[in-house]
């Protein structure tokens, strides 16, 4: 099973027949290109032309984040999978406002639910959380009456900030959000977010590539130059999912420690022993298993997204509708 790798210091790439070296001052690691799905790259990072070739040629994308954990581009391989009658079906459905806002409303209605799975699981010790659940099923039941993407999206918004709020009431207070900043993230629990949601985005983008569909046409989020954003769409229903679990984890089993972060309150970030401590744990839940309802066989939680992308290439296709995802487990 190939797997993703992580670069989390100075180095350099560089290729030779079907392996390529990573070198830095003090190691020089060899990887058999068979073994690689998808790169990320945490600080500085230097490609050979030879590399960039080979990996293009393999179909390997590169992820860049800057030293912070921030994300800056992807280095997206020429694209082998790519089909004319799925961009034509694809566009389709975003040139036509209704199939689009119905497709909008079920990235949010998979986000909100996989949401509300979160907090019931936790309401078991947590009464309190019981408001909160109450107040976003409310914003669900909004949902189906809402006719444009402005208000699909503040549906969207009221329910992300209303489960950050309840998070708020399970989580020490050193872990509290308080409120939801990106940059700088401002505490510890908008450092895990931010990042966690960088990661998320890139996985899915990595998914894609290996289907047919196209990952600049979205549905909920604007298409924009230079952004994938059909990878925001998807990323919306797993986020609950991967990235917040994830963080509960960290925080509710005390793995963190104030080295895994650097900075000070306003503006804060994972430290490189941080960034290592969170990739490991989501790369677990990524390989992490469960029996597929439909397939009656364990699958991972990472090719729970490209299942979930196949079905979409499939509503796009017309041979079944699209039904997001929600966890029954």
């Amino acid at each position: 099973m190939k797997n993703d790798y992580y670069i989390t210091q100075d180095g350099e790439l560089k290729r030779k027949e079907n392996t390529i070296y990573f070198t830095n001052e003090n190691t020089r690691r060899a990887i058999p290109v068979n073994n690689i799905y998808s790169i990320y790259a945490y600080g500085s990072l230097s490609l050979t032309s030879g590399a960039i070739l080979f990996l293009g040629k393999k179909g390997i994308p590169v992820h860049f984040f800057d030293y912070y954990g921030w994300y800056k581009s992807t280095l997206y391989p020429r694209e082998t999978l790519i089909s004319g009658d799925m961009v034509v079906k694809q566009s389709s459905y975003y040139l036509d406002n209704e199939r689009r806002i119905e497709l909008a409303k079920k990235f949010v209605e998979g986000a909100t639910k996989n949401i509300l799975r979160n907090l019931r699981y936790y309401a078991k010790n947590e009464p309190d959380l019981d408001e909160w659940i109450t107040e976003i099923e409310g914003l669900l039941g909004e949902l189906p009456d809402k006719k444009d993407i402005p208000s699909i999206m503040r549906i969207e918004g009221k329910t992300r900030e209303t489960y950050y709020k309840s998070i708020d009431e399970m989580m020490p207070e050193e872990y509290q959000i308080l409120k939801r900043e990106r940059r700088p993230p401002p505490n510890k629990m908008n450092t895990l977010i931010s990042f966690g949601n960088s990661k998320m985005y890139t996985t899915v983008l990595s998914e894609i590539y290996n289907t047919q569909l196209h990952p600049a046409i979205s549905f909920l989020h604007e298409p924009f130059e230079r952004r994938f954003s059909l990878s925001l769409d998807v990323s919306e229903i797993f986020k609950p999912i991967l990235v917040d679990r994830v963080i509960f984890k960290l925080v509710n089993k005390n793995m963190l420690k104030d080295k895994h972060f650097e900075g000070e309150l306003g503006d804060m970030l994972l430290s490189d022993s941080g960034r290592k401590l969170f990739l490991k744990e989501y790369n677990k839940r990524l390989d992490r298993t469960i029996k597929h309802k439909g397939l009656g066989r364990k699958v991972s939680y990472k090719r729970l997204i490209r299942l979930e992308l196949y079905k979409l290439a499939k509503h796009f296709l017309g041979t079944r509708e699209y039904e997001p995802l929600v966890m029954w487990w």
